[in-house]
């Protein structure tokens, strides 16, 4: 669409650009996701305006936003701001250098609401966040549902969209611990690099200088699930990847996330996804 261009860069991680679209209800709706996106950009966002709100997520980078309400304010990932319909605004990252982000169109009648309950606010729009992994998770589920298409997923899209205004709202008036906070990070990174190596989470916490019990209640605050919980997330979640875009065996599969007995990641994905590997394939597969 003209008015939300395509936009150069590079994108991490080998990860081609997404922009989906789709059309809100003829008889208009309480709140509707219109667009959903995910790109790296290194190109600046000059004097536009959108006919609906938009919410910007940057992982990662340095830059400006600047609208007429808000003035020129610092970007500096991760951060997160949003544009209410037909504001001009521009921004994007600092001259040679780039970011990645996320970005989500909607409409409806609840956003007067959003707006009047500060949730949404064109002289406040930067929210800069402390925990990335929070929103992250949120986007993607809502990228799953608005990628799905039916109504029942589009719905749950619009709820997901509310659930970030609220979650975005918290962690803008949350105080944060930042010397917790930065350890707590680098043990989710760390555990996301090992996350398909056998992983004892009591050497994990001393490595850290945690115990055991503090390391998964600091984990349980940053992102909602423990240490554990976590790991096994992301082993599910590659599993299905490959189950998705391979023909590797259900036993390579499980070898490669670092589940050595496959009758134990059968049932583990069993538990988590209600279908078994097999009848997942059947279902996903795009070979």
């Amino acid at each position: 669409m003209p008015w939300m261009e395509r936009m150069t860069g590079f994108f991490a991680h080998d990860e081609t650009p997404i922009a989906l679209y789709r059309s809100p209800s003829a008889g208009g709706t309480a709140l509707a996701v219109t667009g959903f996106g995910r790109q790296r950009i290194g190109t600046r966002i000059a004097n536009r305006r959108l006919p609906m709100h938009a919410v910007v997520l940057v992982e990662a980078g340095h830059g400006t936003l600047q609208t007429v309400k808000a003035g020129v304010q610092e970007i500096r990932g991760p951060s997160l701001f949003w544009l209410p319909a037909g504001t001009l605004h521009s921004y994007g990252p600092t001259n040679g250098e780039s970011w990645e982000e996320r970005w989500a169109l909607f409409e409806g009648t609840l956003t007067a609401d959003l707006i009047r309950q500060r949730l949404i606010s064109a002289a406040a729009p930067l929210v800069r966040l402390h925990n990335l992994r929070e929103i992250q998770h949120l986007f993607s589920a809502l990228h799953s549902d608005f990628a799905a298409g039916d109504p029942l997923s589009l719905a749950s899209a619009a709820a997901t969209l509310h659930r970030i205004a609220v979650q975005c709202a918290r962690q803008a008036t949350t105080r944060r611990n930042d010397a917790g906070d930065v350890k707590v990070e680098l043990v989710i990174e760390t555990l996301q690099r090992r996350a398909f190596e056998p992983t004892d989470m009591q050497s994990l916490a001393q490595e850290f200088a945690m115990s055991p019990a503090t390391l998964r209640r600091r984990f349980q605050a940053a992102i909602g699930l423990s240490p554990k919980a976590f790991q096994q997330r992301l082993r599910i979640d590659r599993a299905k990847q490959l189950l998705a875009t391979s023909d590797l065996s259900i036993e390579a599969i499980s070898n490669a996330v670092g589940i050595e007995d496959a009758f134990y990641f059968s049932r583990m994905f069993h538990d988590r996804e209600h279908c078994s590997p097999s009848e997942f394939r059947r279902q996903h597969c795009r070979l």
